[in-house]
């Protein structure tokens, strides 16, 4: 009897999932909408919580469904249509000087045009801020400030915003105190001051390929060679290819975001972290780590960093808040290890001083415990954004088409039929009123010709989908 009843109930859950696995299908439930509670779907079903539960977990082991963390089960992808991951470039033989081709005035040459539909934007939506809360942060430490934060700052950094971010680093497992920390204007002064502490003009420095265009910029800026290491869109950096990179074209330092990066979205693995940190160690190589993305996962935990594993202070760790709280407030830090000292020389040569309202706003907002509420609603939003946006290039790009897959962070990396030709593609996008990032950007060699980059960051509308599906139709018109 028992046994009957257990098969019965075996019999239900499969029946349940497989109802609902056809309502996906049928995009009935689209990517990123919300399955009703285990217990609702008990009620709703006449079925028992375990048989609803095994439903969900049968739905949840085929990849069409998740769990989130305190919010439920959502429909994570759908079998219909589903792309295949970029592959990963062939490593360059030289290293070269850097060269920042015009394409990228042509992309962000005009960044607040209302007519643009702009995928080409790494930053989120501004309704996705918590403006209200900001502005208040401001008016209480405007009245609270006998200056009215008109003086200079600490060079090295409001001390009250240091301490708050040497509490947040405890969510990657890092242990500095406030006086470890240097305040910079955004993250990339970090980064340019941080290349200035370890290189000299004609040194080679190993990056990721592809990267992000500003980091060119960067490393430009201060006359040094880029080695491009091979970069997988799910793990990041290919260390076994890097160790053997580093003799060959005499690597003097390294500068990877390793934690979601920008295009690919890759996260590296904690124990490559580790990994990679004991290399650059033993050959007393630093490394700069650009965590920017780090606190955007879609995930349960946040994924650690270079800096946890640094034991020899020879990890530069660089961070801000552009892409989490307020682009527009311009506050990054860098937590320098034992170049500390140099690195603020180099800040109050150049800039002295950072924003001192700026600083006390969002130090003022952290204190007050909202930073780690806004975070939780902010990666809910990128995380169901990003699985609309990757069920529309599914459905609306050609079949050949190949798309990363991020666990956090804002942007997607397509790759194209190699007939197309991803700048050509931008200024035919252009026309319609849509931006992208062509691929030839984020190489210093102006690779990846037939790839783009989208950001996911605005919310989902029908303008969006219109747009993905006019990129899908210029793509089609071009093979």
């Amino acid at each position: 009897m028992n046994e009957t009843l257990e098969i019965k109930q075996d019999h239900k859950y499969v029946e349940v999932a497989e109802r609902i696995e056809t309502l996906i299908e049928k995009k009935v439930l689209k990517v990123g909408d919300k399955l009703l509670s285990v217990r609702a779907l008990s009620k709703e079903q006449g079925i028992s919580l375990s048989t609803a539960f095994q439903a969900y977990y049968m739905l949840e082991s085929k990849g069409l469904i998740e769990a989130r963390p305190q919010s439920g089960y959502y429909v994570k992808f759908s079998h219909a249509h589903t792309l295949d991951l970029p592959k990963t470039c062939d490593p360059p033989d030289d290293a070269i000087p850097v060269s920042v081709d015009d394409m990228i005035n042509s992309v962000y040459v005009d960044l607040n045009n209302e007519k643009l539909l702009n995928f080409s934007m790494g930053a989120p939506a501004i309704e996705l801020l918590p403006t209200a809360k900001l502005n208040k942060a401001v008016m209480h430490v405007l009245r609270q400030s006998k200056t009215c934060c008109l003086n200079y700052e600490h060079i090295q950094g409001n001390p009250a915003l240091r301490k708050q971010i040497a509490r947040q680093a405890f969510n990657w497992g890092g242990t500095p105190s406030e006086d470890d920390i240097i305040v910079t204007a955004g993250a990339v002064e970090a980064l340019s001051l941080c290349v200035k502490a370890i290189t000299k003009p004609g040194d080679a420095i190993a990056i990721e390929s592809p990267t992000y265009f500003a980091i060119f910029q960067v490393l430009e800026s201060h006359g040094l060679k880029v080695v491009e290491i091979p970069t997988d869109p799910l793990t990041g950096v290919d260390l076994d290819y890097l160790e053997k990179a580093i003799p060959r074209f005499d690597i003097k330092a390294c500068l990877f975001v390793n934690n979601f990066n920008n295009p690919l979205g890759s996260c590296m693995p904690d124990e490559h972290k580790k990994r990679l940190v004991d290399m650059l160690a033993k050959k007393d190589i630093p490394l700069i780590e650009d965590d920017i993305y780090g606190e955007l996962y879609f995930g349960k935990t946040r994924p650690k960093t270079c800096k946890t594993f640094d034991k020899k202070g020879l990890v530069l760790h660089c961070a801000s808040f552009s892409k989490s709280l307020a682009p527009g407030y311009r506050i990054g830090w860098t937590i320098p290890g034992r170049f500390k000292e140099k690195v603020l020389r180099l800040k109050r040569m150049h800039t002295v001083s950072t924003n001192t309202l700026s600083q006390a706003a969002v130090a003022d907002f952290l204190s007050n415990g909202r930073f780690e509420l806004h975070l939780r609603h902010l990666r809910k939003a990128l995380h169901t954004q990003s699985l609309r946006y990757v069920q529309a290039v599914s459905d609306y790009f050609p079949d050949d088409t190949c798309i990363t897959r991020p666990q956090g962070g804002f942007t997607l990396w397509i790759e194209m039929n190699k007939k197309i030709n991803g700048y050509k593609l931008h200024k035919r996008a252009l026309k319609h009123n849509i931006g992208i990032a062509p691929g030839q950007i984020f190489s210093s060699q102006g690779r990846f010709e037939n790839c783009f980059r989208i950001s996911y960051g605005q919310p989902w509308t029908e303008r969006i989908g219109q747009g993905l599906q006019m990129l899908g139709k210029l793509m089609k018109d071009m093979r």
